[in-house]
């Protein structure tokens, strides 16, 4: 009996000595929420209407260079909205061609209507249509997330908010720099190597001068932006990537060939592939890198390029931000901002020193009330209380858990619930020496009765912290976490703490009576 005592207790130490070595020092252990930390709480928008425009576009991009190699150059293919596609100009010859074409390429997405004289209209079907939103909402919130932990901020949130499908929550806590948090978000970082047919050019009249003002339609105008207080240069590129960011591998910030910041990417294989190909078929052309629309720089193909490149003309931070984004993959839509709050450490500050003074006076006003009504037998509740509270703190910087302001409400209601637990067990205790048991045996059957009562209501509670967790938002799931190891860590502390407390005390001297 006493060589068991011991083990306990050496076990209780152990738990001690681990609890206090993962707290301490609390400022560095314990990471804070958004509500105690300060930082930036943002509610996005994902235009999602991007996304059909740029999969109509693409289609019809891709049906048009088929039809030109079948000798249907004559007609004119052109995404007239999101989620429409009109052909025009289709030779009666071809036709039977042309449907077969067709299917072939837009069956699967796009329903299609015949008009007169070799006219035809492709709309996207309503299926295609609400799961490609939703895919970008998907791709958008895995994007920004990848783009918020390079930031490498603690424990972000981002997560789906509102009912309407395309809204996008992100809590920053500890971010100071909101603009450029927000613009890093944002950025679409789209990256597109181009041939360039004509340019650079002061201007776009003078661009388009060779070709009576009309862009082609296989080519679009894209802008090279110039020093302050200059006009922009212009190019002419084709419409169709011969590179995106969807071939990138890697980007890093780097240096020029004069020692200026810039930013080098490495690509994929299949990237390599076109990139070789591209390269090799177009020596001493130009090829513009394009990002965001804008063209970084336009250099001459001077040999065959495979698996890298370099966007010159950025500043340090611009290189940073810039590699950030590419590495995270660009946006599969545009956002909008539709809600911002910042939330200062001052207030986070005071946030913590309210939720701190209520935890303290609560915990004083408890043990005030165990001691002057269960007299020496309440220090058992105090110690156990105090320990549940080490333990689940512990717990909580050894998981790297965010502790949030509905987080503090946890603590607070474990001191209640650790509380409960040892009334329960006092008041049964009580019972048992009622019934002219001895001391010894009063405490060993009030413990043992109330265990299964114990564990029946805490893994009651459990299962509700568990919900509130997995369908919580951030500030439920904050007081989640702090009630899930607040109720485990009381039933170590109310029953096996509490009881080997009792037993050692019993085991040092014959009582007859007990303080309670």
């Amino acid at each position: 009996m006493q060589k068991n005592l011991q083990w306990k207790l050496l076990a209780i130490v152990a738990v001690t000595a681990l609890a206090a070595w993962g707290v301490y020092p609390p400022g560095d252990q314990i990471r804070l929420g958004l509500d105690l930390k300060g930082g930036a709480h943002l509610v996005l928008r994902v235009e999602t209407s991007d996304a059909l425009q740029v999969e109509t576009e693409t289609a019809a991009e891709q049906l048009g260079e088929q039809m030109s190699l079948q000798g249907m150059d004559a007609a004119t293919v052109i995404p007239v909205d999101a989620t429409t596609i009109r052909v025009e100009g289709v030779p009666g010859e071809r036709d039977p061609a042309f449907r077969q074409l067709s299917d072939e390429r837009l069956a699967a997405s796009y329903d299609r209507e015949p008009g007169a004289g070799g006219a035809y209209t492709f709309r996207m079907r309503g299926p295609v249509t609400a799961s490609l939103r939703e895919e970008a909402v998907r791709q958008a919130l895995q994007t920004i997330e990848r783009r918020v932990n390079e930031l490498g901020v603690s424990e972000p949130i981002v997560a789906p908010h509102g009912i309407g499908g395309d809204q996008i929550l992100v809590q920053l806590p500890g971010v100071s720099d909101v603009a450029r948090a927000k613009a890093l978000i944002r950025s679409t970082s789209l990256l597109e190597l181009k041939l360039v047919e004509e340019g650079p050019s002061p201007s776009r009249e003078a661009l388009l001068q060779a070709r009576n003002g009309v862009v082609p339609p296989d080519m679009e105008i894209a802008t090279q932006p110039s020093a302050a207080g200059t006009e922009p240069f212009y190019y002419l590129v084709r419409r169709v990537a011969a590179v995106t960011g969807r071939d990138l591998r890697n980007a890093r910030p780097s240096l020029d060939e004069f020692n200026q910041p810039a930013v080098s990417f490495t690509l994929n294989r299949e990237g390599a592939v076109k990139m070789g190909d591209i390269t090799s078929a177009n020596l001493g052309r130009g090829l513009a890198i394009i990002l965001d629309g804008q063209v970084r720089s336009a250099p001459t193909i001077q040999g065959r390029i495979t698996d890298s490149g370099q966007i010159t003309g950025v500043s340090q931070q611009e290189a940073e931000d810039l590699q950030i984004t590419l590495r995270s993959g660009a946006l599969p839509a545009s956002l909008t901002y539709l809600e911002e709050r910042t939330v200062g450490p001052t207030l986070g500050a005071d946030s913590i020193r309210a939720g701190v003074a209520a935890s303290i006076a609560g915990l004083v006003l408890v043990a005030f009330f165990m001691l002057a009504y269960y007299k020496l037998a309440g220090i058992n509740a105090v110690v156990a209380v105090v320990l549940n509270l080490l333990i689940l703190m512990a717990c909580m910087a050894y998981i790297e858990a965010v502790l949030t302001l509905p987080g503090i409400a946890g603590l607070i209601l474990t001191i209640g619930i650790g509380v409960d637990s040892n009334v329960l067990i006092f008041e049964r205790i009580k019972e048992e020496l009622r019934s002219a048991k001895s001391v010894r045996s009063a405490v060993a059957a009030g413990f043992d009765r109330v265990l299964l009562t114990i564990i029946d209501t805490h893994v009651a509670s459990l299962i509700a912290a568990a919900f509130l967790f997995q369908f919580g938002s951030g500030p439920i799931k904050g007081f989640a976490t702090t009630l899930f190891f607040g109720l485990v860590s009381n039933v170590f502390t109310a029953v096996f703490v509490s009881r080997s407390l009792f037993e050692t005390v019993l085991s040092r001297r014959r009582v007859a009576t007990l303080s309670i």
